[in-house]
Order: C-alpha cells, then structure tokens, then sequence
C-alpha cells in the first residue's frame, strides 16, 4: 500500500463507494435537466445496474440527446491533423489554416501515425511541439506532389483566401490565458471554462496554478511518452481539487466561516467522478495480443508500476494536502480504469472535407475555375484532407448506457454537430419507459467473437440476439 493510500485509507474506501441510490439520481436528474434532454431518465435495475430509459416516446432517427464531455483529450498524435478547442473541440482557424499546417507537418515528415512519440530530429521535435507560430515554419519534403514551402506557409497564416472557404467559417484560435501556448480555444468562455475546470492546474504557462510547472512538464512527457489516458485522469483528479476548492470558499462564505467537514466537501467535489463504473486499471485492461496469458500476472504489474510512475509525476506536479486521498494509487488506478471501461470515442468532422466536397458539388464552370487553385491543394494532401479530430472522452449519460447486440440507439454525429458533445440518436421506435441500448461493439460479428470482446468490458451479453445466436452454437 502507497504511503497516502495508508494515511487517507478511510478517505479512499469512502470515495470509492458506490453513490447513495438516491443521490445518485438526483445527480442525474439535475444533469439531464441542464441538459435539455428531458425525454430520458437515469434508473436502476436488479440486472444491469443503472440504465437509460426512455420516459416518452422516440421515433426512428430522432435526436434522444446530446451530452456534453465532463473530461476529454484529444489524442497526442492527432493534434498535428486538427486544429480544435481544447475545451469544446471544434475546429478553429480558417479552412485555409487547417490545410496549412496539415501540409507544413507532412513536409516535415510528420503525421498522426506517429501516435505522439517525439521524433529523434531537432525538426521534428519542434513540429510536434507546434506553438502556433506559424512564421517559425521551415523543413523540406519530400513528397512530389508537395506545395512550395512559401505557399504552405502562406495558408498557415491566412495570406492566401481560397474560393469559397467564407462558405465555413471558423472561429479564430485563443490563446491558453495561463500562457502555455499549448492549447488553443474558439471563445473567451470556453477557455475560462476549461481554466476553472482543469487548465488552472495542468497549464505549463507563467500563470499556471500547479506547484510545479517543472514537475508538470515531467509528467505531460511522460504522458507522450506512454499513454494520453494519464493526462485524462489527471484531468479528473484537477477537475475535482478545483471543485473542492469553490465548495470549501462557497461554503465558508455562506456559514460565516464555519467550515463543512473536509471529507464531506470532497465527496461532493468527487460526485461527478464517483457515478463512472470502476475498477482498478491493471485489472481490468485488456491483455494484448501478444501477451502470452502465461505472462498476464507480469504484464498487470508492468501496467501498476506504469500508473505508479505517472502518479509519482503527478503529485509533484499538483498535490493538495487537503485532497490528499485524490493522489493514492488505489484512486488513480480506479480513474483510469473507469476510463478504460467507459469511455468513448470523441470525434468531430473536418470542415476541410466538407469544404472540398462543396468545390466538387460546384456547377462545372464555377468547379473548373475554383479546382485549378484547389486541384493542387487536394493532390499535396492526398487521402489525409478527411481526418477527423478525434479524441477520448467521458460522458456521463452516455456512459451509463448498457450495451445490446440489437441496440434501439446509437450514437451518430449530425451535419449540424461540430464540437464534441456526444449525440445519441433512435435507431427504431422507442416506446416509453423501454431502455434506450448501444452497441459497445460491432453488432456484426459472430456470436463468439462479439462474447470475447465484451469480455474486455467484464460481462456475458445476454441479449434477444445473443441468447437466440447462443441456441444455434450449442
């Protein structure tokens, strides 16, 4: 046992116990209220636990609703494809922005393959480092159907107009208010809202609120080097400190200085957090491929040492005694672990692959006329003008959703919906009071495939489809 878990023991056994039934739909009702969704409902079962249920009636595509991120990323590796809000996701810049950067970084050599490990040239650590500056750009390519250097630069800084791109408009970037110039946002409200979330705490700029900015540049490296699901649990254990912090002020301003009992304050600030499903990361995680089930005790434990490491990078970074349960390894590895089981794919359409599709749906004159300035363009892209921003994310409506191999719901991303709120849809009729499914899965797979992995989840899918298909097999 870590040496906070022994001094916090009770703390941790309190933090990790499941809500009160009753809080935890006030919880819940509070939460689909503010979020206008109020055709739903979070309830319990004897079976599945919690669930979804429909408490009105849906028909076939319509929109069950749209759930906002409580903590999200986007992945290391894609932010030298995207440009987006760190704390809504939407795209940012200019159509001619995205396209520029996208192509200063396939000059380089640089692309989302790299899955974020830093590159071994000088160049390529500063590429993948990108502050934005765009006048810093430099680098040579290779690839024969490459734009001149002083044209990519151009686009990166809105020198050049393309046809039409007024057609998708995009906010212009903000920079971090902690000074990092590492994140960018689309509005003043979103970055004040990710600062008064995380940001604060996690920001490496001059007006960062970490104990640490060193420390916190350790760890972040330490996220690029091994896993983006560290920067998303050290978002939630920011996320609940920063809580903490305003419940504790809100509280002694309203009392007259009498304050609540810490404990108390802090699992009103973990609420939130403490509604995900958990287990323990290294236990839960799924054994890779070519892991021999022979060596799976050793591989968990590489995986603890690895939470361990992290969380020892972390504590520098951002302790806070009076949280001090926050940074034990029994909750970091139960964080990271509710983000193992439940979260979900974050992903935002481009706007640049809208906005050639528009160029090709243009009259023949007026598409002859624009291509000759954008034929080019799409050729030094290649089949890399449609990547999405993509990311991880948890939701917390979404995320108590139970899985069906038949689901009635899905989630699905409508033309109007470009930042990176989740957005569940009906796939059928939905009778009230009927629990709303989604496939955790592709439903298409054969019975035994679709069992093992649900298994990575920790259940036996006991659905119509499942219970018919497993008739068949015995």
């Amino acid at each position: 046992m870590d040496s906070v878990n022994e001094n916090c023991a009770a703390e941790v056994s309190a933090l990790l116990a499941p809500l009160p039934i009753f809080q935890e739909q006030e919880y819940f009702k509070e939460l689909i209220a503010n979020r206008r969704c109020n055709g739903i409902e979070v309830k319990h079962n004897s079976t599945n636990g919690k669930g979804v249920y429909a408490n009105s009636e849906f028909q076939e595509d319509e929109l069950i609703l749209k759930d906002q991120i409580l903590v999200g990323i986007q992945h290391s590796s894609n932010k030298v494809d995207c440009l987006v809000c760190s704390f809504c996701f939407r795209f940012i810049g200019s159509i001619e922005k995205q396209i520029g950067r996208k192509l200063y970084f396939k000059n380089l050599g640089v692309s989302s393959c790299c899955d974020g490990v830093s590159s071994e040239s000088e160049d390529d650590n500063k590429c993948m480092k990108y502050n934005g500056n765009e006048e810093q750009c430099g680098g040579s390519s290779s690839n024969h159907n490459s734009l001149p250097q002083e044209v990519v630069s151009s686009l990166m800084n809105n020198e050049i107009a393309l046809p039409f791109t007024d057609k998708f408009p995009l906010p212009s970037p903000l920079w971090c208010p902690g000074g990092c110039q590492e994140v960018f946002y689309c509005s003043e409200s979103c970055a004040k809202a990710d600062w008064e979330s995380s940001h604060s705490l996690l920001c490496t700029g001059e007006k960062s609120e970490s104990r640490s900015r060193e420390a916190l540049g350790e760890f972040i490296e330490h996220v690029n080097d091994t896993n983006d699901i560290f920067l998303l649990a050290a978002k939630a254990i920011a996320f609940t400190i920063l809580r903490y912090r305003k419940l504790k002020a809100d509280h002694v301003n309203e009392k007259a200085k009498q304050t609540e009992p810490k404990q108390s304050l802090l699992l009103e600030a973990w609420k939130p957090i403490s509604i995900g499903y958990k287990r323990r990361w290294w236990d839960c995680i799924a054994l890779p491929d070519d892991v021999d089930p022979s060596g799976e005790g050793a591989f968990r434990m590489q995986i603890k040492s690895l939470a361990s490491t992290s969380l020892e990078h972390l504590k520098k970074a951002i302790f806070d005694k009076e949280c001090e349960a926050l940074f034990s390894l029994e909750i970091y590895g139960n964080i990271i672990g509710m983000f193992e089981l439940n979260n979900l794919d974050l992903v935002v359409a481009s706007p640049v692959e809208d906005y050639f599709l528009y160029i090709n749906d243009l009259p023949d004159a007026e598409k002859e006329e624009a291509m000759e300035i954008t034929k080019p363009i799409l050729d030094a892209l290649d089949d890399e003008y449609s990547d999405f921003c993509e990311g991880t994310a948890f939701f917390p409506l979404q995320s108590c959703m139970n899985h069906s191999c038949c689901p009635n719901a899905k989630a699905f991303k409508r033309d109007e919906d470009r930042d990176g709120q989740a957005v569940i849809s009906a796939l059928r009729r939905i009778s009230k009071n009927e629990e709303v499914t989604i496939s955790y899965i592709d439903e298409e797979l054969p019975y035994k495939e679709r069992q093992a992995s649900l298994a990575d989840y920790g259940f036996t899918c006991n659905c119509p489809k499942c219970l018919q298909d497993s008739s068949s097999v015995a």
